[in-house]
């Protein structure tokens, strides 16, 4: 069951009333709740409420409260990812598959293989956000991620340490996941780094190896780019829990 943010001044007491009117519309126009059906809702300090529609239409949504609780739908650690971007479709489902892989920040930047135009993408951080918010919904996240636009790898890397950053690269690897890992301190924050469909370029390769980046491969398979931020995050997040 999807969950739908709300605002702490929006909870009364034992009911949930609604003022939001986008979430309004699209629990009423679009999915079409009605009364004594359960809705969950999340607010700003992680806690869900499961609740039974007591009232659904345009200009009045109230909800009663059933019980709440503390969402637990997080990772413990600050894992972050930075996209190459890709064509609409695989971005798309890029972005989805690293909020549903616990990324708490989303960055992007534009590879010299990309498949894309720049023109054609440089006003879309509205646009991925929404996409992002979207899966938060749908997965239960208990935070929401924040998708940040095109920026250079260079000024995104000034932003963590250099031996926190985890380049997944077809070629010319270095380390493993459980190598890579190696020496971060579990506050501190992590970032995956991704290519594009057809992989980075030599340029974009030798500027990693100049800056002494960990280059890490996730095996023998090839990985379409979406499929390869599942199991990048995925692979992070298995060999962090087993260094504990």
């Amino acid at each position: 069951m999807p969950h739908f943010l709300i605002q702490k001044d929006e909870i009364k007491e034992d009911k949930i009333e609604l003022k939001n009117i986008e979430t309004i519309s699209h629990l009423v126009q679009s999915l079409r709740v009605k009364k004594g059906e359960k809705v969950k809702f999340i607010d700003e300090c992680e806690n869900v409420y499961l609740t039974e529609i007591i009232n659904a239409d345009k200009k009045n949504f109230v909800a009663k409260i059933i019980s709440r609780e503390k969402s637990k739908r997080k990772l413990d650690f600050n894992l972050c990812t930075l996209i190459s971007v890709l064509k609409p479709d695989a971005m798309h489902l890029a972005i989805q598959n690293a909020v549903q892989s616990g990324a708490k920040e989303i960055y992007t930047v534009y590879s010299k293989n990309a498949a894309v135009k720049l023109n054609s993408i440089t006003d879309k951080k509205e646009k991925w956000q929404k996409i992002a918010t979207e899966a938060f919904k749908q997965c239960e996240r208990a935070d929401i991620p924040n998708v940040f636009g095109i920026d250079t790898f260079e000024n995104i890397f000034k932003k963590f340490k250099k031996e926190n950053i985890i380049i997944f690269a077809e070629k010319d690897a270095t380390f493993k996941i459980k190598e890579a890992l190696n020496n971060i301190n579990k506050e501190e924050k992590i970032l995956a780094v991704f290519g594009p469909e057809g992989g980075f370029c030599e340029d974009e390769f030798n500027y990693f190896k100049k800056e002494n980046l960990k280059l890490t491969t996730l095996g023998n398979l090839i990985f379409k780019a979406p499929s390869a931020i599942t199991a990048g995050l995925f692979g992070i997040i298995s060999e962090y829990e087993n260094k504990r």
